[in-house]
């Protein structure tokens, strides 16, 4: 059998032997291609490389052409004077945001009496009346009366049901676990002390003193803490860097000073006790000893780190206050002027539409790819049939 495979090989046809060659190099070709894909598509699904891309490209942009450097002295001069220009620009801008702040802080005492009312209706300090409590929803508009009717039946059938509840309990705990933002700070024993939350308000700097706000959180008592309000205030600048002028992008958060929360001996849940068992080197005797060390929890909020003079901060305080500042600024901007369409979760679905929309331009441009590949008479869907790289977690 093995002469018969001899003799049959030793027929063929030299120039059938080079056919043989080139297909099996067209086919290793393809592989090669193939685990490229593969291996590119990990690679992008690397988060590390994906910064470390990130960093390359953003450093990439804006940087200089070298044209500058070629224009002559006499044109350099002048560039310099729009320089000159830009930096009172710069210096006109921070006197707009400076009257922005002015006209926030007359308007805030305009939405005060509202939000006011709205309190006293969540604490039950208020109870507003059938014409305050009409409201028409788009699923509404299309009942006929009868059902109205039905519905409404229904609705008092299960209020006889249930106990009679005061104002609109949890108000502000379920706002903060609407929003991800927010709910990624609390843990599971914030939630018993949030549910005594009773109002959130925004109280803007005097006029003349420097640009600040205050978030003040209003508790009805409770058996955590003593305090009844707790404040977060953060001071803001509205003035262009004398060192970077053209940095200047409106007013930024410069610091923040928290509150000291009166806890209740054994209720303060930011610092936790844990044991450890100690062995003495040499009688190899054991000990059990407690230390207490700082918890995870959203009343951390109220003690930020503290900002030095010099400004120099480690990577892990930058960070803290970063987010603290997004955190302080989203409640200030969205949180309290919008509670309600929060609670309902209405205000989240408006945050979540321009992703929603991306995703549809994303899937329609993959159809249209599809549907060009289909139409491309050369396409071979079979070159296709290995399937992607699986998503895997780094």
């Amino acid at each position: 059998m093995a002469d018969m495979d001899n003799k049959d090989q030793a027929e063929l046809d030299p120039a059938d032997l080079e056919d043989v060659e080139d297909v099996e190099e067209e086919e290793t070709g393809e592989d090669v291609n193939s685990k490229a894909r593969q291996l590119t598509v990990q690679m992008m699904q690397n988060p590390q490389i994906l910064a470390a891309l990130q960093e390359r490209l953003d450093g990439l942009v804006g940087s200089p052409s070298g044209y500058m450097e070629s224009l002559p002295k006499v044109v350099k001069r002048r560039v310099n004077a729009l320089k000159n220009l830009q930096v009172k620009c710069a210096h006109i801008e921070a006197k707009f945001y400076e009257e922005v702040h002015e006209l926030e802080r007359k308007y805030a005492a305009l939405y005060q009496p509202l939000f006011d009312k709205r309190s006293d209706i969540v604490k039950a300090a208020y109870e507003p009346t059938e014409e305050e409590c009409e409201w028409k929803a788009d699923e509404e508009e299309e009942l006929t009366e009868e059902m109205k009717e039905k519905a409404k039946v229904e609705e008092e059938k299960k209020d006889e049901e249930k106990e009679d509840p005061k104002g609109i309990p949890e108000f502000w705990l379920t706002v903060f676990k609407n929003v991800d933002l927010l709910s990624d700070m609390l843990q599971e024993h914030d939630e018993p002390i949030l549910k005594h939350l009773q109002d959130i308000k925004v109280k803007f700097s005097d006029p003349g003193q420097p640009m600040s706000f205050s978030l003040e959180f209003f508790f009805e008592p409770n058996e955590f803490f003593t305090n009844t309000l707790l404040t977060k205030t953060y001071k803001m600048r509205s003035e262009p860097d004398e060192s970077d002028p053209f940095s200047f992008d409106g007013p930024e958060i410069m610091g923040c000073t928290g509150c000291t929360i009166d806890w209740t001996k054994g209720k303060n849940i930011t610092l936790k006790t844990i044991k450890k068992k100690q062995k003495h080197k040499g009688r190899g005797t054991v000990r059990t000893v407690t230390k207490t060390v700082p918890n995870d929890s959203f009343f951390n909020f109220f003690t930020p780190p503290d900002v030095p003079e010099s400004g120099d901060l480690d990577e892990d305080s930058e960070a803290v206050l970063a987010a603290d500042f997004e955190i302080g600024h989203f409640i200030r901007e969205r949180i309290v002027p919008r509670a309600v369409l929060y609670f309902t979760g209405e205000a989240i679905e408006d945050d979540d539409d321009d992703y929603d929309e991306e995703g549809e331009e994303a899937d329609d441009e993959e159809g249209e790819e599809e549907g060009e590949e289909e139409n491309d008479p050369d396409y071979d869907p079979k070159k296709d049939a290995n399937p992607p790289a699986e998503c895997k977690q780094q």
